[in-house]
This record gives structure tokens, C-alpha cells and sequence, in this order.
């Protein structure tokens, strides 16, 4: 079987010739199917990694913003508490008995037959010493 080829002779009448179109025919569908699967799978690839890369930019940058909020907040809360001992000290200055105070501790101010004695602290006697 090997060593001898069949010699077959086609036969030409219209069933055959209609046959072989046939068949030329279905060989050109199935070709221009896998040539349109292969061009939608290309499509479908190309859309996918474009959806992924955009997914995950997108997930840096929320990360990058979440980070940035709590910074933010952080300095807000800050900026609060700096306002609230500013408001604090505000109404503190609007008070006379208090600038009287802040004037003779700072400043050594005194009122009339006050005598202001400077007494150093111990622990500034300590570092001195050292």
C-alpha cells in the first residue's frame, strides 16, 4: 500500500464540478471565519489590556488621593486646634487682669511701688552648674 499510488480519474459531469465549488466554497467560508475570529479576538485583547491598564491607573491614583485626604485632614484637625487656642488666646487679651499679668511676667512691668524680684528657676540653676 505504501509503494503504490491509486491513479483515480475524476469524472467531469455537473454533480462533481458542483461538488468541488462546494467544497472551494466551504474551504473560503471557513478561512474568512478564522480570519474574522482571529481579528475580533485581536479586538477583544487589545479592549481588555486597555479596560485593565485604565483599572489599575486608576486604582494608583485613588490610592494617591486617598493618601493625599488623609494628609489633608490631618492638617485641617491641626489647623483647628491651632485656631481654637488662638480664639482662646484672643479673649484672653480682650481681658485687662490677664494683659496686667502677661505685662509683669514678660516684661517686668509693675505698677506703682511694686518691686519685681527675677528668682531663677532651679532647673536653670541645674544646667548652669553642669
Amino acid at each position: 500500500m505504501g509503494g503504490k499510488k491509486r491513479k483515480v480519474t475524476s469524472m467531469q459531469n455537473p454533480y462533481v464540478k458542483q461538488h468541488e465549488r462546494n467544497t472551494q466554497a466551504a474551504s473560503k467560508r471557513r478561512k474568512l471565519l478564522i480570519r474574522r475570529l482571529s481579528v475580533f479576538a485581536l479586538i477583544a485583547a487589545a479592549t481588555t489590556w486597555f479596560m485593565l491598564s485604565s483599572l489599575v491607573s486608576q486604582k494608583e491614583r485613588l490610592e494617591e488621593k486617598r493618601a493625599e485626604k488623609a494628609k489633608v485632614e490631618q492638617n485641617l484637625s491641626h489647623l483647628k486646634r491651632k485656631e481654637s487656642i488662638l480664639k482662646d488666646e484672643i479673649i484672653k487679651l480682650n481681658d485687662p487682669d490677664y494683659i496686667a499679668k502677661l505685662a509683669r511676667s514678660e516684661y517686668f512691668l509693675s505698677d506703682k511701688g511694686e518691686i519685681i524680684f527675677n528668682i531663677p528657676d532651679k532647673k536653670e540653676d541645674d544646667e548652669d552648674k553642669e
